[in-house]
């Protein structure tokens, strides 16, 4: 084949007249100091708080958080150890963003929404910037739909409605991890989108999480983000709100699951007192003014913009929510340390699971009496409502009656029996780890102590009570059951079948 000379250089003539080098506009600066993740730049005169800056020498990405008159701080989200003094950075002019939408469900991905768990790329088109300003007054409507852990002590006293912000609060190893994992559970076939992040723990103990949820089929409807204690500060500080912004993605526009379209999700930070270790340990080396027990004086902001943003947004906007369960651990048990007080006075109630229950086999361990929902009954079925409407006062006066009674010899037969029912309601509602209740059956078994079913049965035979009540309702009756599940709430005439069906199996007693 005769090569063209001529055409061949006509063809290159015409591509060099028609070349084009676009001129940038790029600010760049230097490096002036760097250490510890951090790096004082300067030369950065228009970059944004917030902003990803890019270092081109390993194309390590930096956030940029100090803006000062002659140099800007940025925390470096990555490798910085072949940095050196005097090497370039240059802006990008996009702030920090993660991918969000369907293609997150099911994954592991680290604070920036990169994958980690092996199964390849994420399929995902559109972006959202890690920060945004929270939904106003306006946009939200009141908090009156059931988030139903499964777990009855929680649902049945302290209910959490969707777009609520319930602390979970308590000591080092007393099951607050296990409570979030058990809603995550439950949610299965609840149309809600789950996304957990995990703030400076082992790697060993996320994995455990991934494969519990995997175990239970919870992994269909789960986002994992780990930013695990090996992961610079940089990226457990920017994990929650890149957690956040896929949980917004979700409230305000929708995924679609399993051919439906939910808007609902829930995301359990676990835990933001790591968190805050995180934000102290990057603002001391930034320079910035500690505050009350060594804190940045701005870090009642920090937690209170994150979640701030967890709201059910009124229906002209779709009538998403998006719930929370911010995890804080306590010292021995000091709720009136910095961070548990900033981040109980942001939320609308706290869980506080208590080390000395949960050493004495109740569990959850859950301390009825500092424990709080102020979101209250509105979050609740009504069928709940009218079984566990005093459960919570009982409980509480149950407890402190208990203390007070073991100093006394003789007890008035009020007394007596109002401790004996006491103990036989904290017997039932003790529940293991990974076996949520259904609503039908937590209606059902209150129903029965609420209204003295259990005060003849021994303490000892109570769970086994309970056990053999719920299968007998399920084999004789399950139309009962089937109706709560369905209409949400106890009729007359559900309420007279549940009478007759529990005279019925307590004549059996077989229990």
């Amino acid at each position: 084949m005769a090569l063209n000379v001529a055409e061949i250089t006509e063809q290159i003539k015409r591509q060099l007249e028609s070349f084009e080098a676009p001129v940038q506009k790029m600010d760049v600066g230097q490096i002036m100091e760097i250490g510890d993740g951090i790096a004082r730049v300067s030369g950065l005169s228009n970059v944004m708080a917030g902003e990803l800056v890019e270092f081109p020498k390993n194309g390590v990405l930096a956030l940029a958080l100090n803006l000062e008159d002659n140099n800007v701080g940025v925390v470096i989200m990555g490798d910085y150890e072949n940095l050196e003094e005097g090497d370039l950075v240059r802006s990008t002019g996009r702030l920090a963003s993660v991918p969000v939408g369907a293609g997150l469900i099911g994954r592991v991905v680290n604070a920036v929404g990169q994958p980690i768990d092996g199964k390849g790329p994420i399929d995902s088109a559109s972006f959202r910037p890690v920060e945004i300003i929270a939904p106003g007054v306006v946009q939200r409507q009141p908090v009156k739909s059931p988030v139903q852990t499964g777990i009855k002590a929680i649902d049945a006293m302290i209910p959490i409605g969707r777009g609520q912000r319930e602390l979970i609060i308590g000591d080092r190893q007393t099951g607050k991890t296990a409570l979030c994992l058990d809603t995550i559970i439950n949610q299965k076939g609840q149309d809600m989108v789950c996304i957990y992040v995990a703030i400076g723990q082992k790697q060993s103990t996320i994995a455990q999480v991934v494969a519990t949820l995997e175990k239970y089929g919870a992994m269909e409807y789960t986002t994992i983000i780990s930013a695990s204690a090996s992961d610079p500060a940089p990226l457990q500080y920017l994990a929650p709100y890149a957690g956040t912004a896929m949980g917004e993605e979700v409230m305000e526009n929708g995924v679609t699951v399993g051919g439906k379209t939910l808007r609902d999700a829930l995301i359990i930070y676990d835990d933001l007192s790591k968190h805050a270790w995180a934000y102290r340990q990057i603002s001391l080396l930034l320079r910035r003014p500690p505050g009350r027990e060594a804190y940045p004086g701005d870090i009642f902001y920090l937690h209170s913009r994150l979640l701030e943003r967890s709201a059910r947004l009124n229906n002209e906007l779709g009538g998403g929510s998006l719930t929370s369960l911010p995890i804080i651990e306590t010292q021995a048990g000091d709720v009136s340390a910095y961070i548990p007080t900033n981040v109980i006075s942001i939320t609308d109630g706290q869980i506080y699971l208590q080390a000395d229950l949960f050493y004495a086999g109740i569990r959850p361990a859950l301390d009825v009496g500092i424990s709080v929902s102020r979101v209250g009954s509105n979050a609740q079925t009504k069928a709940m409502k009218k079984v566990a409407g005093r459960l919570k006062l009982d409980l509480a006066q149950y407890r402190s009656l208990a203390a007070f009674a073991q100093f006394g010899s003789s007890l008035d037969k009020a007394t007596r029996e109002q401790l004996e029912r006491g103990q036989r309601m904290t017997e039932l509602l003790k529940q293991p780890q990974y076996q949520p209740v259904s609503l039908s059956n937590q209606v059902m078994i209150l129903y029965a102590a609420t209204n003295g079913y259990l005060d003849d049965v021994p303490v000892d035979q109570v769970r086994a009570f309970e056990t053999a009540f719920l299968r007998y309702m399920d084999a004789s009756h399950p139309d009962i059951g089937r109706k709560i599940a369905e209409s949400k709430d106890v009729d007359a005439e559900t309420e007279a079948a549940l009478k007759n069906a529990l005279t019925d199996f307590k004549r059996t007693g077989s229990y």
